[in-house]
This record gives structure tokens, C-alpha cells and sequence, in this order.
């Protein structure tokens, strides 16, 4: 068997951590040549017999002295021994893509369960090349970052997604606002994952999160998203989900021939912001209002009958015996008539159009008589409704 002169490695690519040369059959000419941001550490039965740094170096007792007690070799002259060199690559490369699957997050925003999934790219280094090698590389012939990333998958997925949900949830981060978060949510993954590389001869040169997003790939996701655009399409054209149910409910209620019962049931869902108008244009299909003779049942129930309405400021369903909306803290100012929740400063009740007067008002006798409207005592004309005052 001949004997090796020279050993060396010039890797193709800085995705290789770790290669082990082919041959074993050294002598105490062969010639070790470690080029910069390398380490090389040759290994015999079992045993490390020797570490070098960047240079070339003659694998002779001088430079290895265990030689002589592990191989009996004796001073000077052309001796041969085996050992496995393994040369090891320190650079410091950034490109190790890394994804979760879905996990569920409950959004604080919209107080729903959503399917996220995350993404993004660490880099390592071998710090510890010893250590490196002796618990990760084994007997195989190169260690590169394809099987890093296979043999650590699990791991780091479920580091990362137990971080980023801990991280969100504690400060109280919705999906509308993460992507804000992205360089404080990096920064804290990296310190637990610091932590995690160095038991492995490793170290963390950088860890970036590029993306949270919500998954479309499911079902919930694809709902979540359908919702998100209708909403973003209400706050444009500046109506409400409550309202928007209660169009779709007048809607199909006048495909079906509805009558005023069931019209007026719409009406006190608060949903139609036109009041009494609005009420009335829509008492019968034709647009033209209740006919006399016909008989229908009342528009409005009395508010004790109803047990839940809209809020007036999120629109979620509240008890009407609630004094304050439990989700967003807003008052429950109940119209008179049909027990609707209507803003503070509103004039008339944006279910069924009953004047709504407030009690300061009422007690100082300085309202409307024909609108209920406030009046300040001066003006001539009410703003609400143009009746002559004085």
C-alpha cells in the first residue's frame, strides 16, 4: 500500500462543516497542508494523537510525539502509521434556511385561533471542532449542512415554534402587528438558540425570522384571510360587520316575500343605520311602505324581550343587561323603544329612528319638541330636524 506525501482539502462550497480525507496510510514524510479558516485533527484508534491550525506541517514525531508511545516509531527515517485526518471548515456562512409547520395562535385582535407558520435563515461555525467531531460527525465521510438541518429538524422546529409563541402571546401581539416585531422576536429566538448550538461545538453566527404569516394552505386559514378582506372592505366603505348582516338578512328576506314581522326583526339587530327612514322604505318588498289594511306584526318588540344587541362601537354581541360592553368597555346606552345600543352623542337610534334625548337635556327643558334633539337655548332653529325654537 503507498504511502500518502501530501494531505490537504480545498472544499468547492463553504456548506461543508466537516470532511474526512480518503486514505489512512500516513508516514512520518507525509506533508499536512491546512489552509486558512481550517482545522485538522487526525484521529487514531479512537484517540485524538494531534490538532493544527492553518500551515503546513511534517506528520513526523517532532510535530506529533504521541507518535512514538502509540506506534513504537523511533526517532528520524521514513516511518509509517494510520490515522484518519479530518479537516474541518470555521467560516462563517449565513445560509441555512430553516420553516415551521403550522402552529395555532390565539389572536388577541380578532379572539380567534389562527393557523400561523414562520420562516427564515441562521447561520453557524464550527467553535469547537473536537467537540464538533466527536458528537455530530461520527464515521461518515463529510458533514454538510443538508444533513445538519435533517438531523436537527425536529429539534429546532419546535425550539422555534415554542419561542415565537411564548415571545407574541406574553406581549400580546396580533397578526396585524407582527411583522412589526421581527428584529425583537430574532434577537430573543437567538439567545436560547446560542445556548442550544454550543453543546454541539457550535456557534451561532446569526438567526433571522423573514416572516410570520397566517397559513393559507388551510382551511382556516383561507376563511381567516376571506374574513380579514371583508373587513378591511367595511372599515373602507365605512360600514360595520353588524350592519352588513343585517343587509344580507333584509336581503334575502325580500327575495322571499318577508313581511314587516320580519323586516322589523332585521331592524332592531341595530345593523341598518338609517333609522326610521330606512325602516320604513323597507316594510314591504315593493319599497312603498305598509299598506294600512294589511295586517303585520309590530315593528319593534319592547327591549325587554330582546337578550342580547350589538354593541354600538365592535359590533359583538353584549347581554342586555349589561351596563358596559365586556369586550370593548363601551356604554350601553339602550334606545327607549327597541332596546338597540346607540353611541353616546347619537340623536336618534340607528334601529328603528325613536328620538333619543339626553337626560340633561330633557331635565333643563332645553330640547327639541319635535326631534328630541339638544339645544343649546340660543339658536333658532333646531340642527337636527330645522323646527323653529324661538
Amino acid at each position: 500500500m503507498a504511502l500518502i506525501d501530501v494531505v490537504s482539502w480545498a472544499p468547492g462550497t463553504n456548506n461543508v462543516f466537516a470532511w474526512r480525507f480518503p486514505h489512512q496510510n500516513l508516514s512520518t514524510f507525509t506533508q499536512l497542508i491546512v489552509y486558512e479558516s481550517q482545522e485538522a485533527i487526525l484521529f487514531s484508534k479512537g484517540r485524538i494523537i494531534g490538532k493544527f491550525g492553518p500551515g503546513k506541517y511534517t506528520l513526523n514525531t517532532e510535530n506529533l510525539p504521541i507518535l512514538r508511545d502509540f506506534f513504537g516509531i523511533p526517532f528520524g527515517g521514513k516511518n509509517p502509521f494510520f490515522a484518519e485526518v479530518w479537516f474541518v471548515n470555521k467560516v462563517m456562512p449565513l445560509n441555512i434556511d430553516w420553516q415551521t409547520s403550522t402552529f395555532r395562535y390565539h389572536d388577541p385582535d380578532y379572539q380567534a385561533m389562527v393557523p400561523l407558520f414562520s420562516q427564515g435563515r441562521y447561520g453557524l461555525r464550527v467553535d469547537n471542532a473536537e467537540m464538533f467531531l466527536v458528537k455530530l460527525v461520527g464515521t461518515i465521510q463529510e458533514f454538510d449542512s443538508r444533513q445538519l438541518t435533517n438531523q436537527f429538524q425536529g429539534a429546532m422546529e419546535s425550539k422555534t415554534k415554542s419561542l415565537i409563541l411564548s415571545y407574541i402571546q406574553n406581549n400580546g401581539i396580533g397578526i396585524k402587528t407582527v411583522s412589526a416585531h421581527l428584529d425583537q422576536l430574532s434577537n430573543f429566538l437567538r439567545v436560547s438558540m446560542e445556548e442550544f448550538w454550543e453543546q454541539f461545538g457550535m456557534k451561532l453566527t446569526g438567526f433571522y425570522i423573514t416572516s410570520i404569516d397566517l397559513d393559507q394552505s388551510t382551511v382556516d386559514g383561507q376563511q381567516i384571510l376571506k374574513a380579514m378582506s371583508q373587513k378591511s372592505a367595511q372599515n373602507i366603505a365605512g360600514y360595520t360587520w353588524q350592519q352588513d348582516q343585517s343587509f344580507n338578512v333584509a336581503k334575502e328576506a325580500l327575495s322571499k316575500g318577508g313581511d314587516v314581522g320580519l323586516l322589523g326583526a332585521v331592524l332592531m339587530t341595530g345593523g341598518l343605520s338609517g333609522g326610521g327612514k330606512m325602516g320604513e322604505m323597507m316594510m314591504t318588498p315593493n319599497g312603498q311602505g305598509a299598506q294600512p289594511a294589511a295586517p303585520a306584526a309590530p315593528v319593534a318588540a319592547p327591549s325587554h324581550q330582546r337578550k342580547e344587541v350589538f354593541c354600538s362601537n365592535c359590533s359583538k354581541k353584549i347581554p342586555v343587561t349589561s351596563r358596559f360592553c365586556p369586550f370593548c368597555g363601551d356604554p350601553y346606552l339602550a334606545c327607549p323603544k327597541c332596546g338597540a345600543d346607540n353611541a353616546e352623542n347619537a340623536k336618534r337610534c340607528v334601529a328603528c329612528g325613536t328620538p333619543l334625548m339626553t337626560e340633561n337635556a330633557e331635565s333643563a327643558g332645553n330640547a327639541c319638541s319635535n326631534c328630541g334633539a339638544a339645544w343649546d337655548g340660543k339658536s333658532k332653529f333646531c340642527s337636527s330636524c330645522g323646527k323653529k325654537l324661538v
